[in-house]
């Protein structure tokens, strides 16, 4: 039996992908929509390649349709439907802008389910990692259709790949969850960049790995403007119904929540009992959409989904008071190094550097904005390095920045008399 305020949370979630798929048909028409999601599944989906350039209502239909196979999941998994699995709903979500198809994914959550079944675990306690683990389906995608390999190989090489990736993944993320000590929130991402590593290693080796391509919507769209304020509102007002329509509730454990670190594993719903994750994902919505605004940067595929990405983690990680100071320091990198807000590496490090926001909420502001300004320099080189394979290319460039920064705020930390050690 689903306990009411989940049964909230399903209805949520269901009315936010439901619109979703639905404006995906008004926006170019039920037949288009669905011919354009058809060629998505083709297409490349290495960083970054920006799926509305084929169609706004095609990768409308195929964000929607990742996000729902990854709720299915959860629900016949019997996982809860906390701040992690929320998390991963919209990581889905976003990411079926630029990347993530029901193809390429679907893979490597089989390979994941294979891996619970050997490890004798059931679903539930490995569908983190087969959620987020979808990071890597460019891999397929890649093998299926950009090789030179005739379709009746590369077809199944791509599907044996990707399950084979989905078994190996939870014994890797575990240890990789060990390096950062939890303060990269995007820890399947650094896990997925490992992987990543050795397969594009392998396919350079074979001669068979080509360049990053880029494939950037500079021109943004009305539907895509206007959908975070909407998902913004929505998440509000969910908010205020799960605190019973008490503001002074909201208000008060929504301050609180802001106190917390956000390290790995800190679930907001379990934190607080009313609904402050909510707002304080509606918050973070509106402050990314804002800053989006402010830059100029368009709202595309990428963009959206690292927006949606944001939204997400606001119930499992990250929230205002922890977040400013990593983007503070993306901003200083790009300034420092003069580049451009508008460029999609840049406005993408600032919006999906907040995976380092756990450090600034341990350690305080000077660390948070000196995390941003390394974690800039790292994210402009990671993903050549796996050559675009894992999606979450910023999470592999946090891990890599959290272990750095970590070892040596420990050092310092356990060499002064103050356990509370701020920078």
């Amino acid at each position: 039996m689903i306990e009411k305020n989940e049964r909230i949370r399903y209805i949520a979630l269901l009315c936010i992908l439901l619109a979703i798929l639905i404006a995906s048909f008004f926006v170019d028409g039920v037949k288009k929509s669905i011919a354009d999601f058809i060629t998505i599944q083709r297409s490349s989906s290495r960083l970054i390649q920006d799926f509305t350039v084929i169609g706004i209502g095609g990768a409308l239909l195929n964000a929607s349709l990742v996000a729902l196979i990854g709720l299915c999941l959860v629900f016949f998994s019997s996982v809860s439907l906390a701040g992690p699995t929320i998390a991963a709903i919209f990581t889905l979500l976003g990411f079926g802008f630029f990347g993530k198809t029901p193809l390429n994914g679907l893979p490597i959550m089989a390979g994941v389910w294979v891996a619970a079944r050997i490890a004798r675990q059931t679903l539930g306690s490995y569908s983190l990692i087969a959620l987020f683990g979808t990071a890597l389906g460019p891999m397929v995608t890649y093998l299926m259709f950009e090789t030179a390999l005739p379709l009746s190989l590369s077809i199944p090489i791509a599907c044996i790949a990707g399950l084979a990736t989905g078994i190996i993944l939870p014994a890797i993320a575990g240890t990789m969850l060990q390096q950062h000590h939890g303060y990269n929130l995007y820890n399947i991402g650094f896990s997925c960049g490992f992987i990543g590593l050795f397969v594009s290693s392998t396919l350079r080796v074979m001669k068979q790995m080509q360049p990053i391509s880029i494939q950037w919507n500079e021109q943004g769209h009305p539907v895509l403007t206007a959908l975070i304020p909407a998902v913004a509102m929505l998440l509000c007002s969910v908010g205020l119904i799960s605190s019973n329509g008490s503001f002074k509730i909201l208000f008060l454990d929504t301050r609180e929540l802001q106190h917390l670190s956000g390290r790995l594993p800190t679930d907001y719903f379990d934190a607080v009992n009313s609904g402050a994750p909510w707002l304080n994902m509606g918050l973070l919505a509106f402050a990314s959409f804002l800053f989006v605004l402010i830059t100029g940067a368009p709202f595309n595929g990428p963009v959206i989904g690292g927006i949606f990405t944001v939204i997400g983690f606001g119930a499992f990680g990250k929230s205002l008071k922890n977040c400013w100071p990593i983007v503070l320091g993306v901003c200083l990198g790009i300034l420092l190094f003069r580049k451009e807000f508008t460029d999609p590496g840049p406005i993408l490090a600032a919006l999906f550097a907040t995976t380092l926001a756990p450090i600034a909420g341990q350690f305080g502001i000077l660390a948070g904005i000196i995390a941003g300004l390394i974690h800039f320099i790292m994210v402009e080189s990671t993903a050549a390095w796996h050559g675009g394979l894992d999606l979450y290319n910023n999470g592999f460039a946090g891990g890599l920045t959290a272990t750095f920064i970590i070892t040596i705020l420990h050092w310092f930390q356990t060499n002064r008399s103050k356990e509370d050690f701020k920078l």
